[in-house]
């Protein structure tokens, strides 16, 4: 079995690799991991990982470069099934549109756009968002496997001016504050985003990677 980091020119591929590498040799598992720009290793893949740093727009367009990548990612993530993790813009990614400078199209498998960070009635706030914040997990979601160990008040790392604005509050499976709720991971099915870094994150950055690739949605 495999996980696969796609590689779209958004950076910090390698600290998310290393940390996946770290929860596969404390788990134990019978995986291997590999980054790639490649949609036929991505389809061969049991776990699919999407990370992100940048603008919404230039991670959109470098995935949109990879030829076949968002056909692939359809067929086996929406269609297939696969386990999928985003991680910071590459969970932003799956909205339905961003507007970073200007309005872009997403993957649309989130329904919601990506706005800026709204605080000017908290002026000790600044932006983007870097730090530790607690997260809060919605009442409904507390059982799921992914966040198996994780509980409210855990602190994880962020670094975002942007927040995705939900349609469906369904979707929004933790939360935290900063000036104003802010969806930290979102999920449907078999697709899992998480707005903060959790190969930044520490021990409940690895609970939370090792939870996804353990996870048979």
């Amino acid at each position: 079995m495999s996980v696969t980091i796609i590689d779209y020119g958004s950076g910090n591929l390698r600290s998310a690799e290393k940390a996946v590498e770290r929860c596969i040799k404390d788990l134990g598992l019978e995986l291997s991991v590999q980054v790639t720009s490649s949609p036929e290793i991505v389809a061969k893949a049991d776990y699919i990982i999407l990370p992100g740093v940048g603008a919404f727009r230039d991670c959109m367009q470098g995935l949109e470069a990879l030829d076949g990548m968002i056909e692939c990612l359809d067929q086996v993530v929406l269609k297939g099934g696969r386990p999928f993790l985003g991680i910071c813009v590459g969970m932003q990614l799956l909205a339905s549109r961003g507007y970073e400078h200007g309005v872009y199209e997403g993957l649309d498998w989130i329904n919601g756009s990506i706005k800026p960070l709204n605080i000017k009635d908290n002026s000790d706030l600044k932006v983007p968002h870097m730090g530790w914040n607690e997260l809060l997990i919605t009442p409904s979601h507390k059982d799921h496997p992914v966040l198996e160990n994780i509980k409210d008040g855990d602190h994880v790392y962020f670094v975002h001016s942007y927040k995705l604005e939900a349609i469906n509050a369904k979707q929004v499976m933790a939360e935290t504050e900063y000036g104003s709720p802010i969806p930290a991971i979102v999920g449907r099915d078999n697709i899992i985003g998480t707005q903060f870094h959790p190969e930044k994150s520490q021990h409940v950055g690895l609970q939370l990677i090792g939870n996804f690739l353990r996870w048979k949605p």
